[in-house]
């Protein structure tokens, strides 16, 4: 199955990627993840993104899809993939399809987590990591047992920088405007699945799982 996990900051993309992974033999590829393995490759296009990153710049599109490409013609992804942080845009979601038709695969589900806004700032900023482990835990759901200490290594618990409530919103802003037009094009598409975000994880798994078990 090939599919990507779309949703806001804070909307829980990282904990169900990790319970898709678990259940289903196909790789969880995120943009961070193909960038940092194409610069360790140290491929052509991994040097170009390199270039881009070293000076706090937007990697091109066409350097991205290039990268996309490359990661999923590795053998992991012979029986799909989780791409996850990509495509960010219409443009990108567009260049996607024509690259796996070049390679002979095709999007099955795009898989929109949607939680409110207000949900989501106050999910984001009670949100602590710990320094050491990385950890995440949260003020209010999920608080450690000992304020400031992480339960499973004692480590340090920190806020991260973009966590502040004005940040959040401003990501929460431009995550919209540009994430609007992807919706729609995947709803025109027909592979879009909304999955309602605000309940418990088990919860929200259970209906990726059933989205996941028509597609086969």
């Amino acid at each position: 199955m090939n599919i990507i996990l779309m949703g806001p900051p804070g909307a829980g993309k990282g904990t169900q990627a990790e319970k898709i992974k678990a259940s289903y033999p196909i790789p969880h590829i995120s943009t961070g993840d193909m960038f940092r393995e194409a610069v360790s490759n140290g491929t052509p296009l991994g040097m170009e993104a390199k270039k881009y990153m070293d000076e706090g710049k937007l990697v091109p599109d066409e350097v991205t899809i290039g990268i996309v490409k490359e990661r999923l013609m590795q053998p992991d992804c012979a029986s799909g993939f989780l791409l996850d942080g990509f495509p960010r845009t219409v443009v990108q979601a567009e260049a996607l399809d024509q690259l796996l038709a070049e390679i002979g695969k095709k999007l099955e589900a795009a898989i929109n987590i949607q939680v409110p806004d207000e949900i989501l700032i106050e999910r984001v900023t009670g949100r602590v990591t710990c320094k050491e482990c990385k950890t995440v835990y949260h003020l209010k759901f999920n608080p450690p047992a000992k304020e400031n200490v992480c339960d499973r290594c004692g480590g340090e618990l920190v806020a991260r920088s973009d966590d502040r409530g004005d940040i959040v919103k401003k990501r929460l802003e431009v995550y919209n405007e540009q994430t609007n037009p992807l919706i729609e094009y995947y709803a025109k598409t027909g592979i879009l699945y909304n999955i309602d975000g605000n309940r418990g994880t088990e919860e929200v798994f259970a209906d990726i799982k059933k989205v996941l078990e028509n597609l086969g």
